[in-house]
């Protein structure tokens, strides 16, 4: 077995399926997307964890990676599909969950075809069980309904302080005979669309992780690097978190492009459906079992 604490990332998970529950019932025609991120965000800092990586509420062609700017006007609208996308951290264990809002009425069929792909994957989890098996899983579900896999999207193990580790769990069969191992941590995240099935980045970057030591002469950029180290080790954090803190946005930018010069930065943009086409996407984490698995973000 690893050496792993499992009571704490059934807590870590407990938390991380409150805050998502909690935000599902903020996701609502003309609520700021960026009074409900903080909103969550506070419950799950309120909850005594701390944040695994910044809330993501993704609409429409965006697939993931977007969290609001620290000045966000945008409102939700009777137009928007919403993947909400949350986690808690306790120490370096984390927790990560996500659901779709469809605040439209018209992609009922979507959001089936995803909610029956995840529990049709996840009753597949066990060890010995084969990554491409469980893609093909999610394939076979989402086709006949009328619908695509997003292929270059999937699930992932997760680790201690680092959320996107080891494996990925595709949304199709992908020939990856990986077998998943006893003690595991994973997530199984499908992500469906009735467009072509991939994405690519788009041009707003609101979500970055830093990665070891950065050398960098300016004194602003060094104090923001050891915020960044301090507070956030090697998890992702948001824009908009710096910028309160330090009050400039200029700083804070310029920061920024410092270490990412520096190759200590990593940029997650976000990620649009290549073809515009509507994407849900569903998610939960699990303890991969001899037999089964206990999903934790329940």
């Amino acid at each position: 077995m690893r050496d792993y604490n499992y009571d704490i990332i059934k807590e870590v998970g407990s938390v991380s399926y409150a805050a998502l529950q909690y935000g599902k019932g903020l996701v609502k025609e003309g609520k700021g997307l960026l009074e409900t991120a903080d909103a969550i965000e506070k419950f799950i800092i309120g909850k005594g964890f701390d944040l695994a990586f910044p809330v993501n509420l993704s609409i429409n062609e965006r697939a993931a990676h977007y969290t609001p700017t620290v000045d966000d006007s945008t409102v939700f609208t009777g137009n928007d599909v919403v993947k909400l996308d949350v986690g808690a951290r306790k120490g370096d264990y984390l927790g990560d969950c996500a659901l779709t809002v469809d605040l439209t009425g018209k992609h009922a069929r979507l959001l089936e075809a995803s909610s029956l792909a995840l529990d049709n994957a996840i009753s597949l989890v066990k060890a010995g069980r084969k990554l491409c098996e469980i893609g093909r899983e999610v394939e076979k579900t989402a086709k006949p309904m009328g619908f695509n896999p997003i292929r270059n999207l999937g699930g992932h193990g997760v680790e201690r302080d680092n959320l996107h580790a080891s494996i990925f769990i595709p949304n199709y069969d992908n020939g990856d005979d990986t077998e998943l191992e006893e003690g595991q941590v994973i997530a199984i995240e499908t992500f469906l669309t009735d467009g072509d099935g991939e994405v690519h980045d788009g041009d707003i970057v609101q979500i970055f992780q830093k990665h070891g030591e950065a050398n960098v002469r300016s004194p602003d950029t060094r104090k923001i690097s050891q915020f960044i180290d301090s507070h956030y080790s090697t998890n992702p954090f948001a824009m908009r978190w710096l910028i309160r803190e330090f009050k400039s946005e200029f700083a804070v930018k310029k920061a920024l492009n410092d270490l990412y010069a520096t190759g200590a930065l990593e940029a997650y943009p976000i990620l649009l459906e290549h073809s515009g086409g509507q994407v849900t996407q569903t998610e939960k984490e699990m303890i991969v079992e001899k037999d089964g698995c206990t999903i934790v973000t329940k």
